[in-house]
């Protein structure tokens, strides 16, 4: 009995770190593993009914390839069993039971959504022990939390190739994201064919770019295939710029306009209550709709100040004689218009059978309940759409181009458990949507501007909420999703690369690529006030171009003087553990320190650089003064009144951006200049 007993407990820690040392994400929902394994020298045959799906015949055969490239010997099972073909767009199940053993591997799921969850599963667990691959003995039983997990793609901005679209479509289909919100038409640019309006995509932009409506079909063929659905977004009545240029007479005032070529917002919206502006949309709908197969369809409906309208005594003479005021009975009020507006706009896609989704501004109480809120706003939006009966996203706190940490949207959640909803409207809750605007990414930036970050959103939407807690154990797997993604042909790592060597020129970039992997992008919207004035002609080839989103070299440090201040500094309290802190503090901080002096020849030379030299030279003065505080704090000698004088101008002065970047480390340095010399 104690034999059994303690085979019991042995096999639970094994599964327990079998478990904790998994690299799969998102996080299944429930996961039992084994002591064997299954070597991928050994071939995999698939094993279908005749009947199969060909999106899960070449999903399968997708697979088989990444996991088995070379040659391999024997023969093992992957047997594929499912009930019936999914439909994403119904939000069918994409539940799935994946089970590796020594001897193969079954994948049953009642969809073929579930079978094509799996594979993502299974193309994660392989393990690497002394130069041989193979995969671990587990048993998955696994669903999402919510049915929608998008990610918006902004190619109005900047346009986004195909290629780029697709290699971004296969990063969605790995950590499961179902969804890709294509963001076609704003200010900058109608970016897909119409042939009823041609002046749409051939005036309305100043680079001419655009979709074919075959490059279209080729984009939602390859989604589908991979279990994706595409909701289009045409933005109206504001973020039309693109279509007045075109089309005059859309436009509310008698402005005339050229090719809008900046990134701050109009305040321009097309005429609302002219019935020829809802003419024109019924006959693009017509064609668009037939375009897209998805029943949902986004109409924006954003940053619409109403100014425009205020502005046009016409409309303001409309809005009075429709009583479209406020309560004093005389101030005309915007929001009944843009509601006015909604609501003929919904009864054009409902004709067609769709369902219309817009930005939670459109949120009022005489909005039918059938539309969609997508709050960006805030999770207010969110709620009060859901307490009037809409159903509801959510992009607030998921917004990728602020740059800010992947742990900032994973602490994000749709239904936190604080959540005010009542059951029956936490119903009405379909998912998330991060989302790229794409004001300062272009194709070669979007890729490193997206991911892995929005594998945060992923695991977010998809996992169950009580496995997604722990941040600690969320970056750890971080770094192997990002590898396999980099393995599906997203150029998040080598996109920064080739551009720091493209700025290093014929110098070593060993030095900028130091200083590069310590900057971040200025947060938020912070980098459309800070001297450079950007237009869409502007490249984006700078070094705030090249520094990653979150930087992970910062991120570890931060990790690092936390162990090292919560373990205590003293030379009597530390550990053998506590010690490497300490020497790979020293390490890190010396190389920062001596980096300056390599760089600033650099700086000298090339006149694209030289706006970053106040963050090199920053970055070795916290450097000396970190390595500094060490010293103290292994001595136990506390800094004079002096010295925390001087550290504190020090740091203040290393926050300063410059270029449009910051240096990511300062946080966690000036916990660590004010680190107590005993553990607290």
């Amino acid at each position: 009995m104690r034999l059994w007993l303690l085979m019991f407990l042995v096999l639970a820690v094994r599964q327990r770190l079998g478990q904790s040392a998994s690299a799969l994400l998102p996080v299944p929902a429930e996961m039992r593993w084994g002591q064997g394994r299954l070597s991928l020298k050994t071939a995999l045959r698939p094993g279908m009914p005749s009947t199969t799906h060909p999106s899960v015949i070449d999903a399968v055969a997708r697979t088989l390839a990444r996991l088995q490239p070379e040659k391999t010997t024997g023969s093992a099972v992957l047997q594929i069993r499912y009930g019936r073909v999914g439909q994403p767009e119904k939000f069918d199940e994409e539940r799935y039971s994946l089970r590796v053993t020594p001897m193969g591997v079954t994948i049953d799921a009642p969809t073929s959504l579930g079978v094509l969850r799996a594979l993502a599963t299974l193309e994660q667990l392989p393990i690497t022990e002394k130069k041989q691959r193979y995969l671990p003995e587990v048993d998955i039983q696994d669903q999402p939390r919510f049915a929608w997990r998008g990610l918006l793609i902004d190619a109005a901005r900047h346009f986004m190739p195909v290629t780029v679209i697709k290699r971004n479509i296969d990063g969605m289909a790995a950590v499961k994201l179902n969804v890709l919100h294509w963001h076609l038409t704003d200010d900058q640019g109608f970016r897909i064919e119409s042939k009823v309006f041609p002046r749409l995509h051939t005036v309305g932009s100043t680079d001419g770019l655009f979709y074919t409506q075959a490059e279209v079909r080729e984009v939602l063929a390859y989604a589908a295939a991979r279990g994706i659905r595409v909701v289009p977004e045409f933005d109206m009545p504001s973020h039309t710029t693109s279509w007045i240029v075109a089309y005059p007479r859309l436009k509310s005032n008698d402005s005339t306009y050229a090719p809008y070529t900046l990134w701050r917002t109009t305040n321009v919206a097309i005429d609302p209550t002219r019935e020829t502006t809802y003419t024109f949309i019924d006959s693009l709908f017509t064609e668009m709709t037939a375009l897209f197969p998805d029943p949902y369809f986004h109409a924006g409906g954003d940053e619409n100040d109403g100014r425009n309208w205020r502005r046009t005594p016409r409309i303001v003479a409309y809005m009075k004689a429709n009583k479209m005021v406020k309560a004093d009975g005389k101030t005309v009020d915007k929001h009944q218009l843009q509601t006015y507006f909604n609501r003929r706009v919904l009864a054009l896609l409902q004709k067609r059978g769709k369902r219309m989704i817009g930005w939670d501004e459109i949120l009022g109480p005489d909005l039918p309940k059938e539309t969609v809120i997508q709050s960006w706003r805030g999770k207010k939006g969110l709620v009060d759409a859901a307490k009037l009966g809409h159903p509801v996203l959510l992009s607030n706190g998921y917004y990728l181009d602020l740059n800010n940490t992947a742990a900032s949207s994973y602490l994000t959640d749709p239904l936190p458990p604080d959540s005010p909803l009542t059951p029956a409207e936490r119903k009405l809750v379909l998912g998330g949507e991060a989302a790229m605007w794409a004001e300062f990414a272009d194709s070669v930036v979007l890729d490193s501007r997206i991911w892995p970050r929005a594998a945060a959103v992923a695991e977010r939407l998809w996992s169950p909420q009580a496995s997604t807690q722990s941040m600690a154990d969320f970056y750890r797997r971080l770094p192997t999703v990002s590898a396999e993604l980099e393995t599906l042909g997203l150029r998040h790592r080598i996109a920064p690369e080739l551009l720091l060597k493209q700025l290093a020129g014929s110098a070593n970039v060993a030095p900028l690529r130091t200083l590069a992997e310590v900057l971040e992008p200025v947060k938020e919207y912070k980098r459309h006030f800070q001297g450079f004035n950007y237009t869409t002609a502007t490249p984006l080839n700078r070094l705030v171009d090249a520094a990653p989103a979150e930087s992970e070299v910062a991120r570890r440090f931060g990790v690092l003087v936390d162990s090292v201040v919560a373990g205590g500094a003293t030379a009597a309290g530390r550990t053998a553990a506590s010690q490497r802190q300490m020497a790979e503090l020293r390490t890190q901080l010396r190389t920062w320190q001596a980096n300056d002096v390599l760089l600033q020849p650099q700086f000298l030379l090339n006149p694209s650089l030289r706006e970053y030299a106040p963050l090199s030279t920053n970055l070795a003065a916290v450097s000396r003064l970190l390595l500094e505080r060490l010293t103290q704090l292994q001595a136990g000698q506390a800094p004079s009144a002096a010295w925390l004088a001087a550290a504190k101008a020090t740091l203040e002065a290393a926050q300063a951006p410059a270029g449009q970047a910051e240096l990511a480390v300062v946080k966690a340095a000036r916990k660590l200049a004010t680190a107590s010399a005993s553990a607290p």
